[in-house]
């Protein structure tokens, strides 16, 4: 984790790129073998099943959108069908649209079934302020990487650089990336300094990815602090952003003005956040839902389930 995750470093290359992984598999499969007693496994990323013992105990597997893409590393898939066998095993994506790929993966030996993360309430609690003030403030929370980034700078650039807008950005610097005079680059920030400093007074979150991504958390976050989202057209953002209600999705600089200038008015703005809010706080709630609807999987694979 002090070194950047293990995606970090497998991205890295080198000899840390082969050895960071399989380290963190024996430390994982040495757990496993200290904690006996147990009657599920509750396992985050794909590839953390691969150390699981052959003890036909079940196991809930979360996926996220990085993990979809490691799939296609050599032998992966047949490595992770074969712990599969002789157990009982629900893949929990948490995105609708990595149902196909991974029913078509492991339908045979597994139930996909989609499962939201919460948000925590502090997000729902922000109150906005006006959003019709210059300079107008635009936020990006991101890990600093290129595909993360995506054309971020180059499409902002001629929007941003004459003062009558502000582009914040925060994240930890996770390669060399060469960040342009004209953006506020904060370096990394707490839950804290977000919820009191910055959401209350912008005017969104703008995320111009082009990395594999599940379901992005700090959008949903975003969202629930009612801030409209401007955002790259790919298959987690469109799940996530209602086209012209919650958001603006984008796949030119055309459409990123115009976005930029449609969610600056205050009154559109104020639709489209409060819009954005309702939908995640219907769709995905608490860490507390997020709770029950893992129970609810727990007891259908272990048998317990209730009918409730």
């Amino acid at each position: 984790m002090a070194a950047g995750g293990i995606s970090h470093l497998m991205r890295s290359g080198g000899v840390g790129a082969l050895f960071a992984p399989l380290r963190l598999l024996l430390m994982i499969g040495a757990a496993y073998r200290r904690q006996r007693e147990v009657d599920i496994y509750h396992i985050n990323w794909l590839q953390c099943a691969l150390p699981l013992p052959n003890n036909g105990k079940p196991a809930l597997i979360t996926v996220l959108g990085n993990d979809l893409k490691l799939l296609r590393l050599p032998m992966m898939r047949q490595c992770l069908r074969r712990i599969m066998q002789n157990r009982r095993v629900a893949i929990c994506p948490n995105a609708e649209w990595m149902y196909e790929p991974l029913y078509a993966a492991f339908g045979d030996c597994a139930d996909i079934i989609p499962v939201s993360f919460g948000i925590d309430p502090r997000w729902y609690a922000i109150q906005r302020a006006s959003t019709g003030g210059t300079p107008r403030r635009w936020l990006v929370v991101t890990r600093l990487t290129a595909d993360k980034l995506g054309p971020l700078f180059e499409w902002s650039q001629e929007y941003f650089r004459n003062g009558s807008r502000e582009l914040h950005l925060f994240g930890p610097m996770q390669e060399d990336v060469k960040v342009p005079d004209w953006v506020h680059y904060h370096g990394a920030a707490t839950p804290e300094q977000l919820t009191s400093d910055w959401f209350p007074n912008a005017c969104g979150l703008i995320t111009l990815s082009r990395h594999s991504e599940g379901r992005p958390q700090v959008m949903l976050e975003a969202m629930a602090a009612s801030l409209p989202i401007i955002a790259s057209r790919m298959p987690a953002h469109s799940s996530i952003v209602d086209q012209h209600r919650t958001g603006m999705l984008c796949d030119s600089p055309e459409a990123y003005l115009a976005a930029l200038e449609t969610l600056e008015d205050p009154v559109v703005n104020c639709e489209f956040g409060e819009a954005a809010r309702a939908k995640v706080e219907r769709e995905m709630g608490t860490w507390d839902d997020c709770a029950g609807r893992y129970v609810s999987i727990y007891r259908k694979l272990t048998g317990t389930h209730t009918g409730e």
